[in-house]
């Protein structure tokens, strides 16, 4: 019997090291790759009111949807375009093609979680499974020198405990073989538009950091120029912390975020550029950063719905948060009156991107000084950011609101000293605040 497996494709959007594909591959004759735009993700609001997935991030979806799919049909295949809930859609594919698996890689928070284990329980009553499978990490749970509820708390710990001693494994190969043609006939349905999806058509502002594009391909590209192209890597610990311009830092976070890229790949990219161009601080530095990704990780799965509430992983309220609407408001618009803060709100506002100086810079502002629950700011970036993945964004959230995890106690960023330091002669501001770059007259 040539049995058939669906391939459920969510935020692990390309080829190279997807172990969901691959598994796929091994275990049916006939593989049926499949992305779902979820109307509760695309057309659904958070609880304050946000667009779930707002312009900025739908767009490089689109973006990235229509590149995947184009590397499929190279291949002999599609990319099948099922639009509504996933639990629904897929259970009707799978009962119509009579399929014997769909293989996904498993999402860990509640929201993803609870899609995947209402299809996983609807599947059952057809005699088909579900076969979850690993994507967005550095390192495998299984690989870890301890359990996930004994996960360290504080980042470093974390770090010293893997780093030295947990290897990270290679990334599976891009397919190379054509896949097997189906035995029946199936529309593969169109990519929605921009408007299709709730949103006006825009034009990038001329005055954004980089003209994010999404897919596959855009992001080995970007792999490529930042590591060997320009060699932009070896000073990458003394820029990072930049503000203006694409090159400042390595700009991987919106591809890293919808699996466009592995983090495996980029971290094995990486020790290829060590070995051949030496290594230094600045190289560490990345991988530094894609272990962060992994801590935030590890977090959301030993703490769960604990780092989307109020009191954090640490369940710790400050009671001088409160919900004012007009504040907030302020606040997204970039209207708060202190330029540093305004100037970084508008780019993000017009871009849908911001430097993680300025992300700790705003939500400390909000949380510290505007004393509004933190919780509205974690939304409103869930909405807009290009680059949102969910525990990143909460966990940096817990983090600089005080109650995740951070060693230190009452961490605050001071805005005026924080303004010195990285925009020292006022660009970035001007560059954002037209009204401060030209003199009066």
């Amino acid at each position: 019997m040539k049995r058939k497996a669906i391939v459920w494709f969510r935020m692990d959007l390309r080829l190279h090291d997807n172990e969901a594909l691959q598994d796929a591959m091994r275990n049916a004759y006939e593989v049926i790759p499949v992305f779902v735009f979820e109307d509760r993700l695309f057309k659904g609001n958070t609880s304050f009111g946000f667009p779930k997935t707002g312009k900025y991030r739908t767009k490089f979806i689109l973006e990235s949807v229509a590149d995947l799919r184009q590397s499929l049909r190279k291949l002999n295949s599609d990319l099948i375009i099922l639009v509504g809930n996933a639990e629904e859609v897929l259970f009707d594919l799978a009962e119509a093609t009579k399929s014997s698996w769909i293989f996904c890689n498993r999402e860990r928070t509640q929201e993803e979680a609870r899609v995947q284990d209402t299809l996983e329980q609807k599947l059952w009553s057809i005699g088909q499974e579900m076969r979850y499978n690993r994507g967005k990490m550095l390192y495998y749970t299984a690989d870890l020198p301890f359990p996930i509820q004994h996960t360290p708390d504080v980042f470093t710990q974390f770090r010293k405990e893997v780093e030295r001693i947990v290897p990270v494994r290679d990334p599976l190969p891009r397919p190379i073989q054509t896949f097997n043609p189906l035995s029946i006939d199936l529309e593969p349905g169109e990519i929605p538009t921009l408007e299709d999806l709730g949103h006006q058509h825009f034009e990038p502002d001329p005055r954004a950091a980089l003209n994010f594009k999404g897919g596959e391909t855009e992001g080995l590209k970007r792999v490529q120029y930042y590591l060997w192209e320009t060699n932009f890597i070896k000073d990458y610990k003394e820029s990072r912390n930049g503000m203006l311009g694409g090159d400042y830092s390595s700009k991987l976070s919106p591809w890293l975020s919808q699996g466009c890229i592995s983090p495996k790949m980029v971290y094995h990219e990486l020790k290829k550029y060590e070995k051949e161009r030496g290594a230094n601080e600045s190289t560490y530095w990345l991988f530094f950063e894609l272990l962060w990704r992994d801590f935030f990780r590890f977090m959301g799965k030993k703490y769960g719905n604990k780092i989307f509430q109020k009191g954090g992983t640490r369940g710790q309220i400050d009671p001088k948060w409160v919900e004012n609407a007009e504040l907030l408001e302020r606040w997204t618009a970039g209207k708060t009156g202190i330029p540093f803060i305004d100037a970084n709100m508008l780019e993000l506002k017009n871009t849908g991107f911001m430097s993680n100086r300025g992300r700790q810079n705003v939500a400390s502002y909000l949380s510290k000084d505007l004393n509004l629950n933190w919780q509205m700011g974690a939304e409103y970036f869930e909405s807009i950011l290009i680059d949102y993945d969910v525990c990143s964004n909460w966990g940096n959230w817990n983090y600089i609101a005080g109650v995740g995890s951070d060693p230190r106690e009452d961490r605050y960023f001071n805005i005026e000293t924080q303004a010195k330091r990285y925009d020292p002669d006022g660009a970035y501001i001007k560059h954002w605040l037209a009204e401060l770059a030209t003199p009066v007259v």
